[in-house]
Formats: C-alpha cells, structure tokens, sequence
C-alpha cells in the first residue's frame, strides 16, 4: 500500500534548514586561503549525527508511522530538541557540546522508545524488528553518553563510537530488517524532499553572493551561472528519482540510506564551495580542488545509491561510471592548469552536470 508523506513529516524536515545552514557555514572559515583540517574535519562531525537523527526518525515513520496523536506528541517533542541541535553548530563547538549532546542524544532516545512502543502492537516479523532496533539503539546512546564524563579528544572519540555502533545497528540486522522492507517510494521522496534542502543552501549561498554592497555585471553573471548549475543539478538527481528508478522493490532500502549521507555531504559542500569562490581570499586551487572533489563525490555517492534501484533496461554500465569520472579529471586538469574566473569555473561544472544528467537520464 503507498505510503504518503505526512505534513507534520515536512514541518520536520524544515527545521533542518536552519541546521544545514548552520552546519556548512563553518566550511566558510578559511586561514591561510583555505579550510583547515580540523574545519573540514568539525563540519563531518556535526553533519553525521545530524543526518543521522534526521534518517532515524525517516525510517521509523516510514515503517511504523501512523500519523496518531501520541506519535504527533513524540514528534513534538523531537521539535524541541532538534531546535537544541541547531543552536549547537558553529565553527566553537567545543563551547556547545553539552547542548549538542542534550539535543541528539534526546533525538536517538525517542526514536529508540518508539520503537519499542511499536513492538507492543506489531506481531511476527514487525514486532521483531521493531524490538531489535528499539533494545540496539540503545548500546549507542548509552556508549555516547560516557563521554560527558570525559575531555579532550577522549570526549568526540566516545561520542562517535556511539553515533557509528548506532549506525551500525540496522546493518548487523540486515537479514530480519528485509522481512519488514521499507515502502521504497516514501524513503525515496523523503530523501528527495531533503535533497531540496540541500540544494536549497546553494540558493542561499548565491543571495549572500548577490547581497554584497558592490554590485557589478561579473558578480550578477557569477551568480547567474550558479543558478544554473543548482538546475542542472536539480534536473539530473530528480529526473532519475522520477523516472528511472523501481519503486516497487522491497528491500532494507539501506543503498538510498547510506548512500544519502555521501550525496548530502557534497551537496552541502557544493554549497560552501559556490560561495568560497568569490571570496578575496580565498585560494584558487584549493577551492577549485574543493569544489570538484565534492562533484566526484556525488557521481561515486549517486552511482553506487541508484544503481540497483533503476529498473533493469536503465541500469549503467561500469564503462559509464569510468567516462563520468575520466571527464571530471579532464575538467578538474584543464581548470588546474588554466586559470578561470569564477563564472568560468562554475560553466565548466555546468558542461559535466548537462552530460551527466543527458547520460543517467536519457
């Protein structure tokens, strides 16, 4: 039976706006003329729990959602700590962990008890797996929660021990979670929907271009070329969600989770890397090895996601995967070498995303 998405499942998600905002302005921090390690390295670390608390609630709904009061209740509550969460990133998060920690560890928690609550009322292989990740969920949060007792570096290393053993949980359940398959068209749109958000960030990031105090024809032109790239990335991911993909598969829709997570990372770099390449100071070729590093990142994410989900007859090749990434490293080269505007850089990564997109959805 479809599945359809919820509004209170939207207003959710659009609290995620402000999160994702907050999270990729710490890329924008640059020393040096470019994004230190540890800059690079700190936007990771808040972008994995942060999906992570977004997918885990997407899933649940997903399999045992039912749009009722004391759901709704729950989902409130959620509300409040995923407005905790935002108000933690920043490129000082060190200074915020505890409300950070309060924030996602009260997310996990709740998923985890609804889980168990769904137990109670599902028979045979529902209520198995719903009793598998409800009592699971909880060795990671509790793991997690040692590290308010630690400091320094011992304090991240326990905290994402937690957070990765929490992932791990539905892949060490793989076998009984393909008993219970996801309603594959809902997980997709709800991916669909953040991937909107995503993109969103990249139309942020060319206002923020636009909203300089100097305006000339060159930075109307930039942003102009930015728009169409956030188009044709739009039309290239979308177009394949639409058209090209089997929604009726029944699977532990674990390629669309996982995957996410690589295609959301370099959309929101993407993102930072549209408004790092106007800034004074910035370096060219850090940000053009930035930029086109997150590209790859997305054909390899966007290959492997989608590849066992397009209906047979559309499925690519390996010969397609080798010319996407042979014509990334041509253009990477050619822009390496000869040295482009701004605009110029972002028609060269238009051309890869028009011939990417006329080749996965053709």
């Amino acid at each position: 039976m479809p599945k359809k998405v919820t509004w209170l499942e939207l207003f959710f998600d659009l609290l995620f706006v402000g999160a994702i905002a907050s999270v990729t302005h710490v890329l924008l921090y640059i020393e040096d003329g470019v994004v230190d390690a540890s800059v690079f390295w700190k936007f990771v670390l808040m972008f994995v729990p942060l999906w992570w608390a977004w997918t885990g609630q997407t899933l649940f709904i997903n399999r045992y959602g039912n749009d009722l009061l004391p759901q709704r209740l729950l989902i409130g509550l959620e509300i409040m700590f995923v407005l905790l969460m935002i108000s933690s990133f920043n490129i000082h998060f060190d200074e915020t962990y505890i409300t950070f920690f309060i924030g996602y560890i009260g997310l996990r928690m709740i998923t985890a008890i609804q889980y168990l609550f769904a137990a109670k009322k599902e028979k045979a292989a529902r209520r198995n797996v719903a009793l598998f990740l409800g009592k699971y969920f909880w060795i990671g949060i509790f793991i997690s929660s040692i590290s308010l007792f630690l400091d320094g570096e011992w304090r991240y290393i326990m905290l994402y021990a937690g957070i990765v053993l929490d992932i791990l949980v539905p892949l060490i359940g793989r076998k009984g979670l393909r008993q219970v398959p996801i309603h594959t068209e809902h997980l997709l749109e709800r991916f669909g929907l953040f991937t909107i958000i995503l993109l969103g960030e990249s139309i942020v990031a060319i206002i923020s271009v636009l909203s300089t105090e100097v305006m000339d024809a060159g930075l109307i032109f930039y942003a102009a070329c930015a728009i169409v790239l956030v188009l044709l990335i739009w039309w290239q991911y979308f177009d394949n969600l639409e058209k090209k993909l089997d929604k009726e598969q029944q699977t532990a829709g674990q390629l669309i989770i996982y995957g996410h997570l690589f295609l959301f990372l370099s959309l929101s770099t993407t993102a930072a890397g549209i408004k790092m390449l106007v800034l004074p100071d910035i370096s060219y070729h850090f940000v053009v090895f930035f930029l086109f590093s997150s590209v790859l990142v997305y054909v390899l994410a966007f290959s492997g996601t989608f590849h066992l989900y397009r209906v047979p007859e559309e499925r690519l090749a390996w010969i397609h995967l080798a010319l996407f990434i042979s014509l990334i490293v041509a253009l990477f080269v050619l822009v390496w070498f000869v040295v482009l505007s701004p605009a110029l850089v972002l028609l060269v990564l238009c051309l890869f995303f028009l011939i990417f997109g006329m080749m996965t959805s053709k």
